[in-house]
């Protein structure tokens, strides 16, 4: 009897776990893996312990060991502050994500200031071919949340200045890297510092001009490659640069129309390629960066430009059940609550020649829609299925066709 008595307890308790779990709302989970994932990298770094307490994974054939535990600790936290920077950059909510998001920008002031601090122990490494990259990364947080650089005393802004003018000693490859160099001078002209401006314009006229493809997609240089690189960086890159320049002078008033239709076309594609599950094909570089594949789907739900075909609510359902079957899985998180390589779970051979620890963190922009207020469409409005869903249900939905742009 007492082995039924406890075999029954256990059920009732399962039963009200997964009541617990059921009634959590999207934004509620979201904002939970949010925290699960930045938590280790931006508390770390505030208390100047993030070299000391982050364990450095490396894919099992990497190319340049050394030069690799040198940087992956700039690729966690640039990588982390720009999927987090919209969230932290919002105002209100409830009394409970207040306190959150209170205490995530008392980090993140002292996680910058230790990050640019030469006298720091975790002063980072940003001179470098791969410091370019995770430096355009720690921009377009800054880009992504003027709150924080606002809130920055002046000593740590020119310490911010005096590194990201640092990453202007690598040579961008030609490819998606000239908009790493795009993306920081960008960060100059956003907050009217002296900045160069043949840098912006250099990777905004080559893709715009020369490396669209078509049907809503760029080639990554001069070759297309089948990968999610439209959106880990492409696309967001080009968003945030032209915003900025044309607030400032109009430059790019008539790419910013073209690109919004090419941008709008492959949101499209993106909610397309999120299967009823949550999972999606794991193709091409770089896939170990997980939700990361879909930063463009969210940051256009975020700036709110989806194209007229998504509803925000079947976008945030497809969005969050990327998140559950990339990070809501046994093995995702190291028994301290580091990320693991792979995608799904411990998968280290899905891991390129150049993702370590700190690569992996680009998945934090799959969150950016928590920028926008609870009280907005894209959280409140009632659950509706995403395309995948209504197909492979046997619900009626719309035909999808290719886009001619020119």
């Amino acid at each position: 009897m007492k082995g039924m008595k406890k075999l029954l307890l256990l059920f009732v308790g399962v039963i009200t776990l997964l009541q617990a779990d059921a009634q959590k709302s999207d934004r509620e989970f979201n904002l939970e893996y949010l925290d699960k994932v930045a938590r280790p990298v931006i508390s770390n770094l505030a208390n100047d312990q993030l070299k000391e307490k982050m364990p450095v994974m490396l894919a099992e054939n990497p190319d340049d060991k050394a030069t690799r535990l040198k940087v992956t600790y700039l690729e966690a936290f640039g990588r982390t502050l720009s999927g987090i920077g919209p969230w932290l950059n919002l105002e209100g909510g409830s009394a409970e994500e207040q306190k959150l998001r209170n205490q995530y920008r008392e980090w993140t002031l002292k996680a910058i200031a230790n990050a640019v601090n030469p006298n720091a122990k975790d002063y980072l490494k940003w001179d470098g071919a791969q410091p370019l990259v995770d430096g355009s990364f720690f921009a377009l947080g800054l880009i992504r949340c003027p709150w924080l650089w606002q809130h920055l005393s002046s000593q740590v802004q020119q310490q911010v200045v005096t590194v990201l003018i640092a990453t202007r000693s690598a040579t961008p490859t030609y490819n998606n890297w000239i908009l790493f160099s795009g993306v920081i001078e960008a960060f100059f002209c956003k907050y009217g510092l002296p900045y160069d401006a043949t840098r912006i314009d250099y990777a905004v006229r080559e893709f715009m001009e020369h490396w669209y493809t078509g049907d809503g997609m760029f080639a990554d240089g001069t070759t297309f490659h089948m990968d999610y690189y439209n959106s880990y960086v492409i696309q967001p890159f080009l968003s945030a640069i032209i915003d900025i320049v044309n607030d400032k002078n109009k430059t790019y008033a008539a790419y910013a129309t073209r690109l919004d239709k090419i941008s709008k076309r492959y949101a499209e594609i993106q909610e397309r390629m999120i299967n009823a599950d949550g999972s999606y094909p794991a193709l091409g570089r770089s896939i170990a960066y997980r939700g990361g594949a879909f930063q463009h789907l969210a940051n256009m739900s975020y700036k709110k430009q989806l194209p007229e075909s998504l509803s925000p609510a079947q976008v945030r359902g497809a969005l969050t059940a990327v998140v559950k079957k990339t990070l809501d899985v046994s093995g995702t998180f190291t028994k301290d609550g580091w990320l693991n390589l792979g995608v799904s779970g411990n998968q280290i051979g899905l891991a390129d020649f150049y993702i370590t620890t700190g690569s992996l963190y680009l998945c934090t922009n799959i969150f950016l829609p928590l920028g926008l207020p609870a009280t907005d469409e894209y959280w409140s409005a009632p659950a509706q299925p995403w395309s995948a869903v209504k197909i492979w249900s046997g619900q009626n939905a719309k035909v999808d066709h290719a886009v001619d742009i020119k």
